[in-house]
């Protein structure tokens, strides 16, 4: 599905349908938290479809547009919908709202998902402030020639900036929600873990799995982006609870922690210095 896409073709759109609007803050919404929208003050919305080599979302709960406006006073845009490597997208196509957001002066990237915990310990659902990651997918999206603004190396130890980690902290706290921490693996999917698998996961020191977010950090730490990640632990991970598991099941946890989520968010924007 779909090769290089023409970034810069593709910025200009973007550029043109927000006109003088210029966000500072991106947010990546995962399955199920596409509520966070309701509580911006909208300036513009452009769906996917009027932006050349972007594809439309196929998974349910991710709608497929970009919606710019004001959070908390800050300039943000939101991510409504992700490309998946699993829906068979190249990576460079899976990261391109990313790469997009970026372009358009986004210095702040917020990323969620669902995800399932492998901590019985942290019944869902609940909140994980993701530490680090573990890129299990096989592949990275910086393959291929060096993108302009890009390092073709990027330091990945403070891949999921502590400065912000304080903040959602602080956020959380303030308004009563628990927010737990941990490492975020990052599988190719679409197929949910075997428990052996599971098991593996675990003595490798993940605390959460999921199949996005970690190219979209990748690329944004290749950027120069200040990340902050949260996993909404929908489920616990295949054997550890002894249920089956299901893409219902994420989405409908994701709905019931989805209020927690938007109070941290907003307690974060509204703590960043983001120049307007």
């Amino acid at each position: 599905m779909g090769g290089e896409p023409d970034l810069a073709t593709a910025s200009r759109v973007l550029r043109e349908r927000l006109g003088p609007f210029r966000p500072r803050v991106g947010i990546v919404l995962g399955s199920g938290l596409g509520g966070l929208a309701d509580a911006v003050e909208p300036h513009a919305e452009v769906t996917y479809d009027a932006i050349p080599g972007m594809p439309l979302p196929k998974v349910p709960g991710h709608r497929g547009a970009f919606l710019a406006g004001r959070l908390e006073g800050a300039a943000v845009v939101l991510q409504r919908g992700r490309l998946h490597l699993y829906e068979g997208h190249a990576p460079a196509v899976a990261v391109l709202p990313v790469r997009l957001m970026a372009s358009i002066g986004v210095e702040v990237l917020i990323v969620t998902n669902a995800a399932g915990g492998l901590r019985p310990s942290v019944p869902p659902p609940a909140l994980m402030l993701i530490t680090d990651h573990l890129n299990l997918m096989a592949r990275s999206p910086l393959m291929g020639p060096v993108l302009e603004g890009e390092q073709r190396f990027p330091d990945m130890t403070a891949a999921y900036d502590p400065a912000l980690r304080a903040l959602a902290r602080q956020a959380a706290g303030e308004v009563g929600v628990i927010l737990h921490e941990g490492i975020y693996a990052g599988l190719l999917g679409p197929s949910f873990e075997t428990p052996a698998e599971i098991r593996m996961l675990a003595r490798l020191g993940a605390d959460a799995v999921g199949m996005s977010t970690v190219p979209e950090v990748i690329v944004a730490r290749a950027r120069g982006l200040r990340v902050l990640g949260i996993s909404s632990i929908t489920n616990l991970a295949a054997g550890i609870s002894g249920e089956a598991l299901s893409h219902e099941e994420v989405l409908e946890a994701g709905r019931a922690v989805a209020r927690d989520l938007e109070m941290v968010v907003r307690g974060v924007v509204g703590r960043l210095d983001t120049g307007g």
